[in-house]
């Protein structure tokens, strides 16, 4: 979980730069808040989920970590496809939320196969 814990954070650190970036040099004020709110989420629920109160509270977090997420991937496509982003940028962040999902999915996987082989 460190490496997780670790990839959300510093996802988290590009992400507040590249919204300053938007903001700077951009001058795009509405989706740019959108990205800051849920490329920060995902390290803030990582760490929610190291102090989960049971194995159910830990999958819950980091389900909804998942989600936030896939929301930042959303907002990538969008700021893309709108010409906020370059090919280049969009692919470099892109491919670290995709990581990042890729580890999340895999823990929550991780934690539910451990529940059922416990009943």
């Amino acid at each position: 979980m460190d490496v997780l814990k670790e990839k959300s954070f510093l996802f988290a650190v590009r992400i507040v730069k590249f919204n300053q970036f938007l903001k700077d040099n951009k001058k795009e004020f509405v989706l740019s808040k959108q990205i800051l709110r849920s490329g920060t989420a995902i390290g803030a629920l990582v760490r929610e989920s190291k102090n989960a109160e049971s194995k159910m509270d830990f999958v819950h977090k980091l389900s909804i970590a998942q989600k936030e997420c896939d929301e930042t991937i959303y907002w990538l496509e969008l700021l893309a496809a709108t010409d906020f982003l370059s090919q280049k940028e969009f692919s470099s962040l892109k491919n670290d939320a995709e990581e990042l999902l890729k580890i999340i999915r895999s823990s929550i996987l991780t934690v539910k196969s451990k529940l059922k082989k416990e009943k």
